[in-house]
């Protein structure tokens, strides 16, 4: 197994599936970390060097440890009902969502929903965006007019690993961000 397979395993453990190893996560998506090894050593070989290189190494900053290193979580991304223990923040004035082309139809009709997972995803700028977006098929990046939708109410979280968060965004607050403009980086919040 490949580290990025033994990764991929874990991403699915901790955010969607504990069961599968036969763990549970506590009400803030925390793992024991001795039973997390245990249970992917079942199908996949894990020590704690690797898990502890996983979590410094992942591109995406996907996991983080409590102090002692004695649990582990992902940081976002769950399909299962947990709290990472988000705090509001007030976010830029716009924020990006990259997708595929073959979801416009859909957003253009019901906005940004989370779908299986408990947040929508944003990107601070449009690089990232597209990125997320190529994973999808032929991308699409729109921009979140952020600073109208917390005029209206809504709430936003941003990650230990910087990936905004909201609820849903109404296509109202949406707009095509045209391909191939200027990367526009917006600073943390």
């Amino acid at each position: 197994m490949s580290i990025t397979e033994t990764s991929r395993y874990i991403s699915l453990i901790l955010r969607h599936k504990p069961e599968t190893i036969g763990i549970t996560l506590d009400e803030h998506g925390w793992a024991n970390v001795e039973e997390l090894i245990a249970g992917v050593n079942k199908t996949h070989p894990l020590t704690m060097d690797l898990l502890e290189k996983i979590v410094m190494t992942d591109d995406k900053m996907r996991y983080s440890f409590n102090e002692d290193k004695t649990l582990i979580r992902a940081n976002q991304g769950h399909s299962i009902p947990v709290d990472v223990e988000l705090e509001e923040v007030v976010p830029p004035e716009y924020l990006y969502h990259g997708t595929g082309e073959k979801y416009v139809a859909s957003i253009d009709k019901q906005g940004l929903i989370p779908k299986s997972r408990l947040y929508v995803h944003l990107s601070s700028d449009t690089d990232t965006a597209l990125k997320v977006g190529k994973r999808h098929g032929k991308p699409v990046i729109y921009r979140i007019n952020c600073k109208t939708m917390v005029e209206h109410g809504y709430k936003f979280y941003r990650s230990v690993n910087g990936v905004w968060l909201t609820k849903s965004v109404p296509i109202e607050f949406l707009s095509k961000t045209p391909m191939g403009v200027q990367n526009t980086t917006i600073p943390p919040g």
